[in-house]
């Protein structure tokens, strides 16, 4: 089944629809949903992208990351694809959004416009195995500490989304207390 994507300017306005994989061929802006889940031990759930993914495979990575399908609505969407990917469902609300562009190896490039949603559950994930090939809750901290160790390890998109999280979660009562 053929993907498409949502094209969009630098306000979030849509601008076309296009495959994909042709998105990412082209590094074209296109609108994307980021989840994060938090049990109620503020740890962060997070998922290992399953080998066949077309890139950033095997990598770490927050718990759910998609494109919205043209037309849906974004927290319809995050809800979507995080019972898609971890079958799990909760609460989620939007936090913020940000651009952000990243070339991989293979030729491709995420340039997205990326709405994070947040939830909290301290549901056991049962992924989906063509998207996700592991999973762990890890708190903040200890992920930061990975990260600096095996930089290698973690998806481009999630290392420059972190800093974001955390200064959005330090505004959030009963998430993170730092």
């Amino acid at each position: 089944m053929i993907e498409y994507v949502s094209l969009v300017d630098e306000n979030d306005n849509e601008t076309g629809i296009m495959e994909k994989l042709a998105a990412h061929e082209q590094a074209l802006l296109h609108r994307a949903i980021s989840v994060f889940i938090f049990n109620d031990k503020n740890q962060l759930l997070l998922q290992k992208r399953a080998a066949g993914k077309y890139h950033s495979p095997l990598l770490w990575t927050n718990t759910c990351c998609s494109h919205p399908r043209p037309g849906e609505i974004l927290i319809e969407a995050a809800h979507r694809r995080l019972k898609e990917e971890m079958n799990v469902a909760c609460d989620l609300s939007f936090e913020f959004s940000f651009v952000y562009k990243a070339e991989f190896e293979n030729g491709l490039t995420e340039h997205e416009f990326d709405h994070i949603f947040f939830g909290q559950s301290n549901q056991i994930p049962t992924p989906e195995p063509q998207e996700v090939s592991d999973w762990k809750y890890l708190d903040l901290e200890a992920i930061e500490t990975e990260i600096a160790l095996q930089p290698g390890q973690y998806s481009a998109w999630f290392k420059l989304m972190l800093p974001e999280i955390k200064h959005n979660l330090k505004k959030k009562t009963g998430i993170l207390n730092q």
